[in-house]
């Protein structure tokens, strides 16, 4: 009865040193060395200073910046995730249609115009850090507005969102997409 114990007292030991030790300090190993900016959680500078992550998104609601895509639980990552809402759902349409008449006014556009769906509905993991370069395109008047900016920083603003919308995933997976915090910063960049 004592090898048995033994065995299983050294079994444990063993098994607790390999995979909890020997293997997550492998592993760190080959993700800072090989995928370092990513092991560390994609983390944006400016100025020397961590204001981001390239993953998550951020809450952007001045006039001089792109918005981010709406978040049902106002982009904290702890209890990530989305409304739950379904397609039928009253609550949906209300926050769907309150969202449109926001977009569609502070951006002085017609009524009746058609706005891209991520900047209406919220992301099923209620941090997506990207939007659409359509959504994009239709702050471009407001942002030129709010900062004053001449007719050359506007054709610089639209430029601007050219270069940093990124293509699908191996070409085609997904659609294209541009991380709002690295175009902000870039934006800031504009004189």
């Amino acid at each position: 009865m004592k090898n048995i114990w033994l065995s299983s007292l050294k079994a444990l030991l063993l098994l607790t040193i390999i995979t909890g030790v020997i293997y997550p300090l492998f592993i760190t190993v080959i993700a800072k060395t090989m995928f370092y900016e990513k092991a560390d959680g994609s983390i944006v500078y400016k100025d020397g200073k961590a204001v981001g992550s390239a993953l998550i998104g951020q809450k952007f609601t001045s006039d001089k910046y792109f918005w981010s895509r709406p978040s049902a639980i106002d982009y904290n990552p702890l209890p990530s995730g989305g409304s739950n809402l379904g397609p039928t759902s009253k609550a949906l349409l209300d926050t769907v249609n309150t969202r449109r008449k926001i977009f569609i006014n502070r951006n002085n556009m017609n009524a009746n115009a058609i706005v891209p769906n991520d900047a209406l509905f919220a992301s099923g993991s209620g941090v997506d850090p990207d939007i659409t370069p359509a959504s994009a395109y239709l702050e471009v008047t407001r942002i030129a507005k709010a900062r004053n900016f001449n007719d050359n920083q506007k054709a610089a603003l639209a430029d601007l969102i050219k270069n940093q919308t990124e293509c699908p995933q191996f070409g085609f997976l997904g659609e294209e997409k541009i991380n709002v915090l690295s175009l902000n910063i870039e934006l800031d960049k504009i004189k």
